[in-house]
């Protein structure tokens, strides 16, 4: 490029130092857009040469997007339409980046030829700036919307009063409608709601604390909604409140929820204090955290007593294990429980029987907080049961004795007098020797038959009073019952015992012998088939009998009703042991008969009969 000439002396030269050390880039062009100088800030600011700069269009600096609207610009400037412009643009370094400049052209009347003077100020930073903002403003924007959050910045001196994210929407009111101004938020605030509101807005602003509130609104169609609102304020240089800035929620579900909770709360607390049932909290610790007057009534306590006290401190103590046991298992397998049995211990001493429910209450988290429970005092149904257990007790022995008398008569009459007579047939026969073949026939035959109803006689008292039981014990007594009960019946049946614990109390065997009797008599009767299994076990605490069939089962709440007593009798007696009877049966899908039974004698012999 050839060296240009330029005067520098006087105001000249002047002029041309500061082009030359302007930090601002400046280039002067010709009216074909062709750099004719450029000082070096521009050079540093693109990454060209003086040199390389001048040999360029000023368009090719331009991204390609960007080139036809700068030029049209460039053509209006050089017809005149205008003699001046501003825009921030894009240019194009040396490296091929961009960056972003603040570009203001202007047209100089120069002799001997106009001349166009372009200045360009790098506005990169502030670009990424600004984008960094926008981005950031956009990611707010997001967040506001998504979390359902309004805010507004009030200018206190102007009354200017922005809204933005979900303002409007909390206030029921169009996006579009007019600018909001402070006036048009308080007509929307509950009447209720309008003075104290005010005064702490008031006293916030000149006290320069935070504003925290939760206050009522009114939509323009009349429906009520609850916001929580949260804001600043700030202060000039001498302190005058200059501006607020605030954001809110709609809390309206959350409120409806806590009313209702509170509602509940309410219902659940009448009930708790004022129904005819028990009613407890009880820490996982179990210490009592509240209990209605019922259950003080139950235990002779006033409630502040028994806050002082633990639900093992007020429960019988062999009853203690057993629940204790329960409460656990609510803990950990995060159920409750129903109708359980136990001994408390009255204020005076005597014993309460109570049946009690629970129900685990847990926090989000799902860790335990409290038991709920519900208490009935069942002392008069307990005394009551004993009473009709007394009965039926002295029933049970009363037929059992009955058994025994019907039993020796069997025995020692009846069979001894049936043993003569066919002893009487047998010394005809043989004494007459002339009778008639046909009569020794008969005679024969009378005497079988008079046998036959011997033996009958002996198998039925046997099975009104087993000797065997006293004298071989349970096990070989049952094996023997099922021995003869199958070939009697001509049924084949499996017996199996083992475990059980010695000595076992005779009012223990009488019952279990008992009750496999009825269950076989029971098979042989309904089942239709002719193999059943007999299970007898034991262990320290309990002794089982199962008694299972394959064959057609029966319909037990149709039984149960029958007019026949032997179910009844059956769970009866085992009753009275303290033992439970589970009879599992349908039509056609055979029947078992479970029972279990204490072990230990001292129980069994305050329930059982002798």
């Amino acid at each position: 490029m050839e060296e240009k000439e330029i005067q520098t002396t006087g105001p000249i030269e002047l002029f041309y130092d500061a082009f030359r050390a302007s930090p601002i880039g400046i280039a002067l062009e010709n009216l074909e857009g062709q750099p004719v100088f450029v000082n070096p800030a521009l050079c540093s600011m693109l990454g060209f040469s003086e040199e390389e700069m001048c040999n360029k269009h000023c368009v090719e600096f331009s991204p390609p997007e960007d080139a036809e609207k700068d030029w049209a610009l460039f053509e209006q400037l050089r017809a005149g339409s205008i003699d001046h412009y501003h825009l921030d643009k894009r240019f194009f370094r040396r490296d091929g980046s961009l960056i972003w400049g603040r570009l203001s052209i202007s047209l100089l009347n120069s002799r001997p030829s106009p001349v166009v003077v372009a200045m360009v100020e790098d506005i990169t930073a502030r670009k990424r700036a600004e984008q960094e903002l926008s981005q950031s403003n956009e990611r707010l924007h997001l967040i506001m919307e998504a979390g359902g959050i309004g805010g507004w910045e009030w200018e206190i001196q102007s009354g200017r009063n922005v809204w933005f994210g979900q303002k409007h929407a909390q206030l029921g009111t169009k996006a579009e409608a007019n600018a909001p101004t402070p006036e048009s938020f308080w007509e929307r605030v509950h009447p209720e709601d309008h003075a104290w509101l005010r005064n702490a807005v008031e006293k916030a602003m000149q006290n320069h604390e935070e504003l925290k509130a939760e206050f009522r609104v009114v939509w323009p169609d009349g429906k009520v909604h609850w916001l929580q609102s949260q804001a600043r304020f700030f202060y000039t240089a001498d302190g005058a409140p200059e501006r607020m800035l605030g954001t809110s929620v709609d809390i309206t579900e959350r409120k409806r929820a806590d009313e209702t909770l509170r509602e509940s709360e309410e219902k659940f607390r009448s009930v708790f204090r004022n129904t005819g049932v028990g009613m407890v909290i009880v820490s996982p610790e179990g210490r009592f955290l509240a209990a209605n007057g019922t259950f003080c009534n139950y235990l002779g306590y006033t409630e502040e007593e028994l806050r002082a006290k633990t639900v093992q401190s007020v429960t019988f103590a062999d009853d203690w294990p057993g629940f204790s046991k329960r409460l656990q298992e609510a803990l950990t397998e995060g159920r409750g429980f129903q109708r359980f049995e136990k001994r408390c211990l009255h204020k005076s001493g005597r014993i309460v029987y109570t049946e009690s429910s629970a129900s685990v209450i847990r926090n989000r988290d799902g860790d335990p907080q409290y038991f709920v429970g519900d208490v009935v005092d069942i002392t008069k149904r307990k005394e009551a049961e004993e009473v009709l257990s007394g009965i039926s007790r002295k029933l049970i022995e009363a037929q059992e004795q009955e058994r025994q008398r019907i039993a020796r008569e069997l025995h020692d009459d009846i069979g001894q007098r049936l043993a003569l007579v066919a002893v009487g047939f047998d010394q005809i026969r043989q004494s007459t020797p002339g009778l008639p073949a046909r009569v020794q026939r008969q005679m024969h035959e009378l005497q079988k038959q008079t046998l036959d109803l011997s033996t009958d006689v002996q198998t039925m008292s046997h099975a009104l009073h087993a000797p065997k039981l006293e004298l071989l014990g349970l096990v070989a007594a049952m094996r023997s019952m099922c021995n003869e009960f199958g070939e009697h019946q001509r049924m084949e049946i499996d017996f199996t015992g083992h475990d059980l614990p010695n000595p076992l109390p005779s009012e223990t065997s009488l019952c279990l012998s008992r009750v496999l009797q009825e269950a076989l008599q029971n098979a042989a009767k309904h089942s239709g088939v002719k193999h059943v299994d007999v299970q007898l076990r034991g262990t320290t605490d309990e002794i089982q009998l199962i008694v299972s069939d394959l064959g057609k089962g029966f319909d037990l709440h149709t039984a149960m009703k029958g007019r026949g007593l032997g179910l009844t009798s059956m769970q009866e007696r085992v009753r009275l042991l303290n033992g439970t009877v589970m009879i599992q049966s349908k039509p056609m899908g055979g029947t078992t008969i479970h029972v279990r039974v204490p072990a230990r004698s001292e129980q069994a012999s305050q329930r059982a009969v002798g």
